[in-house]
């Protein structure tokens, strides 16, 4: 019989501050041929996520044949059957100044969410510490004991020191709050399918567990004015919303990117509620969310952009003037109201756009000079977070700035007062890789910028537009790209959408019930962030071994390779195909909105393949430089548009050799999609290879009216259309006919279909 017993702790190092005085023992008895095995897990007091930490070395030690009971708790009683156990598991605390000593050899020193895991064995038995300063290192040690018992066996568990190199890592989500409250990705299909969504607690409990699987330890709700959802603002009582609406009125296609005006009338007079929850049942369930996270060690933040008034239309005199001082004493208090009625909220974040109009100018006169813009954001937020941090010193309070349509000096001249404030942790934050982060693992964006921080560090934006649809995952690439982010400048990264939200997927022409979590579907895409942040010097071994576990009997290594083969089709083709944001490129329907594209529909044409600037950290030559090499006979230096099309289809010829995926089989439905996606993938690669050539042959014809060159760009051009044909119809009986993306309007098959094959036209048509 298994018993979850308590005693006093009999460690003597000093106890973290998140430990109780008692420790715990939690013993799990199994059978393995005819003889009880037990194992016992003893926490050097009581973790706040201590329970999760449990459950999940449970969960390993049950999957290796323990079959756990907890039936009793005693306190101050130590069972006779706990003694000489086959497991034993021990949780130590240690101070941050303390190198714990260790009868089996020491531990590493130790950074906050770091951890020492020792393995040592004698006459059969096998003894685990894990030792660490905090709560977080704590649960990062077990959740890495516990996968090593999962994928290697209690015995291989081998000796592991930990510190995280990046202090934040978290995911940007936009958060879809209400109709009247929408966030900057309300405009879509997988917004307005998630509304109901966010405020699912179900959702918020399987969400939160993945990311602290994965090692994420914040989670950024992005919303263009999320006070009326979130909180009752003193002074304002009639701005607070009851119930979550939705709209039944049929959108527009392209709104303004800016975001002005997506709150008509017209929607809100045609409006469904999807769910009754009064504001006070509203906050009673964000306090339960954030305290959930914060026992998973994950902090909560909110950012908004500005000036955005949703939600208070024609209420005590607000507008979106920045000299209303009605508008600057509202949002003041809103921001005061938030941080009072989330005691676990970690920080507001802040931008200086979309909405702010001509106020982006730095005006100077006389020795006086001033930034409209970051005048008020300071008035408002600025003087909020001040207020709060005041009136709770012992309160850590953090304050994130977008450098964004601001300049880094001003921003960080206007704000003194907050970054000298002692308990206010003041960070910038940089669109590292504008949208497209799957384009190059070396980044230039950021470089003149850094020159402006002085002792600031920033937390890096990481914008994922491009892998909405399919499963990406290309661990070498994350791996560099996190090692090329600036350390020294760094606290870390939030990685997200602005074309997306990540809530429940809602493409699936066969989804579960509940539909499957995106952080689920897109499982080792977000691992990656996640954990390489963490460690990047986490290898494919083990990520190959978590591939295998996640599909038993599929060799994980060999399904590893080949994803990652697929997934680099991403970053060569917009590498060499680049445009900085969102709405102007989403590789996966190769189209933007009309105007980046210069068609009417948004297809990137092969005129457009011709024109398209490459990423400024790649040395991709374009089309019109490839061809001035040819024709000048002086090539310049770089990878050529033939280079790079012959490095994608080498990708797919990794992924499509007859050994680089086995077939699913009966009941393998998870498999069977990723190995779709895959082969989607596979296929996307093999038409942008046709089209980079054929778009390069028509630019050599154009240049030297040789026929020759015209008879390949068609021959070329043909072979993409073939390939978009396989591509498209798989991708029509995986996720449907058409669906409407946030930032590029509606994906329709049969429309982008017609569009490939009039590039076929475009090649052949005579030159004037």
């Amino acid at each position: 019989m298994a018993r979850f017993y308590a005693r006093r702790s009999g460690y003597t190092s000093q106890p973290m501050k998140y430990f109780a005085t008692l420790s715990c023992l939690l013993i799990f008895c199994g059978v393995a041929s005819a003889q009880a095995l037990r194992a016992v897990v003893e926490v050097d007091g009581k973790l706040s996520t201590s329970a999760f930490t449990l459950e999940e070395l449970s969960g390993a030690l049950k999957q290796r044949g323990y079959r756990v009971i907890a039936d009793d708790i005693r306190r101050g009683v130590v069972a006779t059957d706990a003694a000489n156990p086959d497991v034993h598991v021990s949780f130590i605390a240690i101070a941050a100044n303390e190198m714990a000593a260790d009868p089996d050899g020491g531990y590493a020193p130790l950074k906050p969410e770091g951890f020492s895991l020792r393995h040592s064995t004698a006459n059969g038995k096998h003894r685990f510490s894990i030792a660490s300063l905090d709560a977080g290192g704590a649960m990062y040690g077990g959740l890495e004991l516990a996968e090593q018992i999962r994928t290697r066996g209690v015995d291989a568990v081998a000796d592991t020191d930990r510190n995280p190199y990046l202090a934040l890592r978290g995911t940007k989500f936009n958060i879809p709050l209400d109709l009247r409250t929408p966030s900057y990705t309300d405009m879509g299909d997988s917004a307005q399918a998630n509304i109901a969504t966010v405020w699912d607690f179900d959702f918020w409990r399987e969400y939160l567990d993945q990311l602290a699987r994965d090692r994420y330890n914040m989670v950024s709700l992005w919303n263009l004015h999320p006070f009326p959802s979130m909180v009752k603002v003193p002074g304002y009582p009639d701005i607070a919303l009851d119930d979550v609406w939705r709209s039944k009125a049929k959108f527009d296609e392209n709104y303004s990117t800016r975001t002005t005006d997506i709150v008509t009338p017209a929607m809100l007079a045609n409006k469904e509620v999807v769910l009754k929850l009064t504001i006070d049942q509203k906050i009673d369930f964000w306090r339960r969310v954030m305290q959930y996270a914060h026992e998973r060690n994950i902090e909560f933040y909110v950012i908004t952009w500005n000036v955005y008034t949703y939600g208070t239309e024609g209420k005590y005199g607000i507008t979106d003037a920045l000299d209303n001082p009605k508008t600057i004493d509202y949002f003041r208090a809103s921001v005061r109201a938030l941080f009072r009625t989330y005691p676990l909220l970690a920080g507001i974040g802040v931008t200086a756009g979309e909405n702010m109009g001509d106020a982006s100018a730095y005006y100077q006169g006389g020795t006086d000079s001033f930034d409209a813009k970051e005048d008020w954001l300071m008035a408002t937020y600025g003087q909020g977070v001040l207020d709060a941090a005041r009136a709770v010193p012992q309160r850590q309070f953090r304050l994130i700035h977008r450098q964004h349509e601001s300049r880094a000096q001003d921003i960080a001249k206007t704000f003194q007062p907050v970054i000298a404030q002692p308990n206010v942790d003041f960070l910038f934050s940089f669109k590292y890789a504008q949208a497209h982060a799957l384009s190059s693992t070396t980044q230039t964006f950021h470089r003149g910028y850094l020159e402006s921080l002085g002792n600031l560090r920033t937390l890096w934006t990481i914008r994922n537009d491009d892998a909405l649809m399919l499963r990406w995952a290309a661990p070498d690439f994350v791996r560099d790209f996190v090692k090329n982010i600036p350390y020294e400048k760094s606290q870390g990264y939030y990685f997200g959408s602005d074309m997306w939200v990540w809530g429940r997927e809602y493409l699936s022409q066969r989804p579960a019930s509940p539909r499957q979590l995106e952080i689920d579907k897109h499982w080792l895409h977000f691992l990656l962030w996640g954990r390489l942040g963490y460690d990047p010097t986490l290898d494919d071994t083990r990520l190959a071994a978590l591939v295998g576990q996640r599909f038993p009997g599929v060799d994980g290594a060999q399904l590893l390779a080949a994803w990652q083969h697929a997934s680099m089709i991403y970053p060569l083709v917009t590498g060499f195909h680049w445009a900085n944001f969102d709405f102007q490129w989403y590789i996966e329907a190769c189209r933007s909105r009309p105007e980046p594209a210069k068609t009417t529909s948004g297809f990137h044409s092969v005129e457009t393949f011709i024109n398209q600037p490459v990423h400024p950290g790649t040395d991709n030559l374009t089309i019109p430089k490839y061809v001035a090499g040819v024709t000048s006979g002086s090539m310049p230096a770089g990878t050529t548009p033939p280079q790079v099309a012959d490095r994608i289809d080498a990708q797919v010829d990794a992924v499509l050799h007859p050994k680089a995926l086995a077939p699913p089989r009966a009941g393998q439905r998870e498999y069977a999609a990723t190995v779709d996606d895959i082969a989607m993938m596979a296929s996307l690669g093999r038409y942008y290879a046709a089209k980079i050539r054929g778009a390069t042959e028509l630019a050599l014809y154009r240049a030297t009216r040789d026929a020759r060159h015209q008879q390949l760009a068609v021959k070329h051009l043909e072979a993409a259309a073939k390939s978009w044909g396989i591509y498209a119809a798989a991708a029509r009986r995986a996720y449907g006919a058409s669906f409407w993306t946030n930032r590029v309007g509606r994906v329709d098959w049969q429309e982008l279909t017609a569009e490939v094959r009039h590039d076929i036209d475009i090649a052949r048509a005579p030159l004037p």
